[in-house]
C-alpha cells in the first residue's frame, strides 16, 4: 500500500450534513457514524437552523469520542450559504461527504400559495444544494468526495398541493445529473436518493400557502417509512457506490405510470389528494 493511500484513510474524514438536528439528518449522522466505525477518525460538520438542538447533537457524537462542529445557518438566504461555504472552506481542507438533506415543502394549491413561498422552497431544496456544492467543490475534488442529495419522488411526478416542493426536487434532479458527469473525471461523486414518504418533521413543518403552518392532514400512498430506515438505505447505497437510491413501493409505480399513461396517472393521484382540493376550495370559501 503506497504512502498517499495509507495517509488518506489514516486522516480524518470530513462529512457535512445539512438539517443534521433531527429527522433523517440526524438519521444519517448515526447511520454514517456506524458505517465508517473502525475506518479512522470522523469528523461531522453538523448544520442546522436550529441552534440548541444542533448544538445537543454535538454534544452526543462528543460524548461518543466523534468529532463535531456546529453551524447554525438559515439556507433560504444565499448570504448566509456563502458565509457558510466560506467558513466550512476556512476549517476544513478537504470535503470527503456533503450531504444536502435540509428541506422544507408546502401544502397548498399552486393558486393559493405566495411568491414568497414558492422562492422560499427553491431557496432551501433547490439553490442552497447547488451553492454548497459549488462552494466547496475544491474541498470535494481533495478528498475525492462524494455529494449526496436527499431529492424525493416529487420530483419525477406532480403531486397535488405541493407543486413548488415539485418544482424544486425536479430542479435538483436535473442539476446534479448533469454536475456528476462534469465532476466525474475528477473524482466528485454523486448520489441521489428519491424517498418517497418518510417519518420526518418536514411534512408536520410543511408551510400554507401564506407562509403560516399548514393545518389539514398531510396525504401520503404506500408505506410511510421510518427516518434511520432511509438513513440506512441511504449508507448502504453509500458504500456500494450507488448513483440512485429509488423507493420500492407505489410511488416508484407512479412515477412510470405517469411517464407511461399520464392521464390513469392524474386521475389517481386526484382520487389519493383529494383532501388537497377540498382545502383549496375551502380557503377560497373563506377569502
Amino acid at each position: 500500500m503506497n504512502a498517499s493511500l495509507i495517509a488518506a484513510q489514516s486522516r480524518e474524514k470530513i462529512f457535512v450534513v445539512t438539517g443534521a438536528a433531527g429527522g433523517l439528518g440526524w438519521a444519517l449522522v448515526q447511520a454514517l457514524e456506524k458505517s465508517y466505525a473502525g475506518k479512522g477518525p470522523l469528523r461531522f460538520a453538523l448544520i442546522d437552523v436550529e441552534a440548541d438542538a444542533v448544538a445537543a447533537r454535538a454534544r452526543e457524537l462528543e460524548a461518543r469520542g466523534i468529532g463535531a462542529d456546529v453551524f447554525v445557518a438559515d439556507l433560504s438566504s444565499e448570504a448566509v450559504v456563502a458565509e457558510l461555504c466560506a467558513r466550512l472552506r476556512n476549517l476544513y481542507g478537504v470535503v470527503d461527504l456533503l450531504v444536502n438533506n435540509a428541506g422544507i415543502t408546502h401544502r397548498s394549491l399552486s393558486t393559493q400559495t405566495s411568491n414568497a413561498v414558492i422562492r422560499r422552497v427553491m431557496a432551501v431544496d433547490y439553490h442552497a444544494p447547488v451553492e454548497l456544492a459549488q462552494g466547496l467543490i475544491g474541498e470535494l475534488r481533495a478528498a475525492s468526495g462524494c455529494v449526496v442529495n436527499i431529492s424525493s419522488m416529487a420530483g419525477w411526478m406532480p403531486v397535488l398541493g405541493r407543486a413548488g416542493y415539485c418544482a424544486a426536487k425536479s430542479a435538483l434532479h436535473q442539476y446534479f445529473e448533469t454536475f456528476r458527469e462534469e465532476v466525474r473525471d475528477e473524482g466528485v461523486r454523486v448520489l441521489m436518493v428519491y424517498p418517497s414518504f418518510v417519518a420526518t418533521n418536514i411534512d408536520s413543518n410543511a408551510l400554507a400557502g401564506d407562509g403560516g403552518r399548514a393545518r389539514h392532514a398531510q396525504s401520503t400512498i404506500g408505506q410511510v417509512r421510518s427516518a434511520d430506515w432511509m438513513a440506512g438505505e441511504i449508507a448502504r447505497a453509500l458504500a456500494a457506490g450507488k448513483e440512485r437510491l429509488f423507493p420500492r413501493d407505489k410511488s416508484l409505480f407512479g412515477a412510470y405510470l405517469y411517464k407511461l399513461a399520464p392521464k390513469l396517472f392524474l386521475r389517481q393521484m386526484v382520487k389519493n389528494f383529494r383532501v388537497e382540493l377540498e382545502q383549496g376550495r375551502k380557503l377560497a370559501r373563506q377569502s
